[in-house]
């Protein structure tokens, strides 16, 4: 989504029923549904609205972040030393399972990440 249509966006989603808790870097929709929404404001995140993937959520279709855009985005937030140890702990999790069912996208890791995701050796 382009950055100038945020505000329009929270209150067209607060208009059908979602409630808006904004971060600093994000504000969060959460609805009737299982399904919840992360719109990301941070300028790194500007341009993955671009490369967006169609996507059945929950029985809903929605264009969500790519599977590479969504890597980047979990390398970033890994390497911010100021997030708390579980969360960088959570964020190196989710990097692996990316990763497992593209290993080709191992190659993009930085090499820290790299050694981190490393299968054990036989």
């Amino acid at each position: 989504m382009a950055t100038d249509a945020i505000e329009r966006t929270v209150k067209a989603f607060e208009a059908v029923g979602f409630q808006a808790e904004r971060f600093d870097w994000s504000i969060n929709f959460k609805g009737h549904s299982k399904v919840g929404l992360q719109l990301s404001t941070a300028d790194f995140y500007k341009d993955f609205y671009q490369r967006a993937v169609a996507a059945d959520v929950h029985g809903s279709l929605l264009r969500i972040a790519s599977f590479e855009d969504t890597l980047r985005g979990k390398m970033k937030a890994w390497q911010d030393s100021s997030r708390r140890p579980s969360k960088r702990i959570k964020d190196l999790g989710d990097i692996a399972r990316l990763i497992e069912p593209q290993p080709e996208l191992g190659d993009s890791l930085t090499d820290d990440l790299q050694q981190q995701s490393k299968r054990p050796e036989d």
